[in-house]
């Protein structure tokens, strides 16, 4: 069993819990709730016009609640048991939610926005959020905390600045925003949170952060996994009126690779992902359907099956594409983008964001069980849902102890190139930028520049010609963390 809170002297961490019946949250923990009479002073010291609240009594009386009653069903009665709940030390724990626990926020577009809202009304004072994009205007009718006056600033500056502006009455909330993509953030900085909300809209970046956790959950002397070193990642996502919130223990439960092959190749693409700082082609061919096309003829209606149609978003996507000196738009992908786009829903967001955020609180407060391990919501036909448990993949090439994976090579003529499209980024694997080296030689390396350029002659020789049968394959990418790769044991068939 292990618990969600550091002890009085270590980083923000696990520790293990305790067999007794003691509380596992520290007793340094004091109640970080205010009189009024201290409201109402500050309000007159501060500089800042500061909204007078009745209830700075008792701020989370509704939160309190939760944490002063006890329950049949708290945290170590669960299949996922993370501590052991005292309804008994209720200010304490709240005094831990306001001053000590670090939360992590990824996205703050339509999932994010519904994230950080909850996140402090649920007593999380203590926040950083991350967002690279910027905010365009098909964003206002449902990320929430964004205005007009906001078009072009930074989401998770904006997300930041608006919370704090309507919760300036919580003198103890702090947020910090950063605006760069989370593979930017060095490891360091991810071990300083107790917890990881994901609200992502890619799978690459969603591979990338699991991977992170997983690899910063380490193992002490004796082989067994250090609890200190554990990060809970809740990961969300939604699409249409579908959506999913998963539990992500590191190395207890199953990872997000885990369970990769429930995820098919992109068809559809996410209408919140579209408008902002163009990534792929997919965003270039989106945007001139959905906002170019509206500019240019507002009072005609697009015509999916006019061949002069498709080709005028194809057009207008290549001109964007280049301005933004992104590769790869073509016809036949604006076919398939125009046909397959689905707008993001409001309430998915928030029926979502509300699980996710449910289950962190449970993580770091031990008031109830966990979710063991994947919740399905379906709105498109009615109300349905379902919550069951992903196993763990044995052959995991993030979360498992399995040294090696095997690939069988049925042709030892084929050349790296077409093994590292038809095989690493093929169904089974799906990397996107793949560095191959073996203990002799590097094979192929994507960065830096003048490695690539020294490896990119083995791109058309055989793979026999490179290697040898039962050779071990180091294979790197950067949907990836730092130190998490795949190794690999190639084989030859016989004829």
């Amino acid at each position: 069993m292990v618990a969600a809170h550091p002890t009085a002297n270590s980083t923000p961490r696990f520790t293990v819990a305790p067999e007794t019946n003691e509380s596992p949250i520290p007793k340094k923990f004091k109640s970080s709730s205010v009189t009024d009479t201290e409201a109402n002073s500050r309000n007159q010291d501060s500089d800042r016009p500061m909204r007078v609240n009745p209830h700075n009594l008792r701020e989370f009386e509704d939160i309190r609640a939760l944490l002063e009653r006890s329950t049949p069903f708290p945290s170590e009665s669960c299949s996922i048991p993370l501590g052991e709940f005292d309804a008994t030390n209720s200010e304490e724990t709240m005094k831990f939610l306001h001053e000590e626990c670090q939360m992590l926020i990824i996205g703050a577009g339509g999932l994010g926005c519904e994230l950080l809202k909850n996140a402090v009304l649920s007593g999380f004072l203590k926040i950083h959020i991350i967002d690279m994009d910027t905010i365009d205007v098909s964003n206002l009718n449902r990320q929430f905390l964004f205005r007009e006056r906001d078009i072009g600033r930074s989401k998770a500056e904006c997300a930041a600045a608006f919370i704090r502006a309507k919760m300036r009455h919580l003198t103890s909330l702090e947020i910090t925003p950063h605006v760069c993509r989370v593979q930017e953030m060095d490891t360091e900085f991810y071990r300083q949170f107790h917890v990881i909300l994901c609200g992502l809209d890619n799978i690459e970046a969603r591979r990338y952060v699991n991977s992170l956790v997983v690899s910063v959950a380490e193992e002490d002397a004796d082989g067994e996994l250090d609890p200190s070193t554990i990060i809970p990642l809740v990961d969300g996502g939604t699409e249409g009126l579908r959506g999913q919130a998963r539990v992500i223990i590191p190395r207890v439960t199953s990872c997000f690779e885990c369970s990769l092959e429930s995820f098919p190749p992109q068809t559809s693409f996410p209408m919140c992902t579209i408008a902002e700082t163009p990534r792929l082609p997919a965003h270039c061919i989106a945007y001139a359907y959905l906002v170019l096309w509206a500019r240019n003829f507002p009072t005609r209606k697009f015509d999916k099956d006019s061949a002069e149609d498709m080709q005028w978003v194809y057009q207008q996507a290549k001109e964007r594409a280049e301005q933004y000196g992104i590769a790869g738009v073509t016809y036949n992908l604006t076919l398939g983008v125009v046909k397959n786009i689905i707008p993001a829903v409001a309430s998915t967001n928030a029926i979502i964001a509300a699980m996710c955020v449910n289950e962190a609180f449970k993580a770091m407060t031990y008031c109830s069980q966990m979710m063991n391990n994947y919740h399905m919501h379906m709105g498109a036909l009615g109300c349905y849902s379902h919550t069951f448990v992903y196993e763990k993949k044995s052959d995991c090439i993030v979360c498992s102890k399995q040294a090696n994976q095997v690939l069988w090579l049925n042709d030892a003529s084929i050349t790296l190139k077409q093994f590292i499209e038809q095989e690493l980024c093929g169904p089974q694997f799906r990397l996107s930028r793949p560095s191959i080296s073996t203990g002799r030689m590097n094979l192929f390396m994507q960065a830096p520049p003048s490695l690539r350029e020294a490896t990119s002659a083995n791109l058309e020789k055989s793979m026999a010609q490179l290697v040898s049968d039962g050779d071990i394959l180091n294979i790197t990418d950067g949907v990836f963390a730092s130190g998490v790769g795949l190794s690999a044991q190639i084989k030859f068939r016989s004829n």
